[in-house]
């Protein structure tokens, strides 16, 4: 397997003083499953938040280091940044679905790149519910209003419309961390199909969450990367200490 992002020595340090990322190196697989753990302020939502350069929004003070996609630095200045965004798709914790219908919802992005045929938007909208594995629970109300749909249903359709504009990439911070099991499940079975095509890292919602969907784990500590494994072994015989207690719930 490819790497499809490379990351050499990444550290950030916010305008407050606080040091969320230090020397940060690893690799992250293409058509994978990537999870990022570890208690919270480790630095796991700032790396995803680096990974589409949200964090030129937040109050930066200092950073350092090369992210690279498919070997070009996204962190080099004069990067197309609205052209990163679309190739690498977030989805956050909380679903915020726009005020329209669910079908508008899914187009919205591609009307405004432009897209006007309907048949390549009936495909978009049919394809991505898919994907995101809520499109038996919609089909036969996609004008209804989006905010009609629950809220397990509302984070699929988020993702549906990530999905939508053909990222490559697909970042997902704690995106099932409001949902039910049942709709939890719904989200995780979604990865399998979804990492065929893209390239998948999540920040898990808990420990086993993580466990059931990493192909790679990456266990984050204070800013540090502890330590970086294929999934099955990172949670049955991880290398480090620290590691084995995060997982066997002696911190956290």
């Amino acid at each position: 397997m490819t790497n499809k992002i490379t990351i050499e020595s990444l550290s950030l340090q916010y305008s407050d003083g606080t040091e969320s990322l230090r020397g940060i190196s690893m690799g992250i697989r293409q058509n994978a499953v990537t999870v990022l753990f570890g208690p919270a302020g480790g630095g796991k939502s700032t790396l995803l938040r680096c990974l589409n350069r949200l964090n030129d929004l937040t109050e930066v003070k200092a950073s350092s280091g090369k992210i690279l996609i498919d070997g070009e630095n996204i962190l080099d200045p004069q990067i197309d940044v609205i052209a990163l965004r679309r190739k690498v798709g977030m989805v956050f914790a909380r679903p915020v679905p726009l005020p329209m219908s669910i079908r508008e919802n899914i187009i919205y992005g591609l009307e405004l790149a432009g897209e006007k045929r309907k048949s390549k938007l009936d495909d978009a909208v049919e394809r991505s519910l898919k994907l995101s594995a809520v499109w038996d629970e919609v089909k036969d109300r996609l004008n209804d209003p989006a905010i009609a749909l629950s809220g397990g249903q509302q984070q699929r359709l988020c993702l549906a419309r990530v999905i939508a504009l053909q990222p490559e990439v697909i970042l997902m911070d704690e995106p099932t961390s409001g949902l039910d099991p049942i709709s939890t499940g719904k989200v995780e079975a979604a990865l399998l199909e979804l990492k065929k095509e893209y390239t998948v890292i999540l920040v898990p919602h808990s420990i086993q969450q993580a466990a059931r969907t990493a192909d790679h784990a990456a266990f984050f500590l204070q800013g540090e990367l502890i330590e970086y494994d294929d999934g099955k072994k990172m949670f049955t015989t991880p290398k480090q200490k620290k590691t084995e207690d995060y997982i066997m719930g002696r911190f956290g």
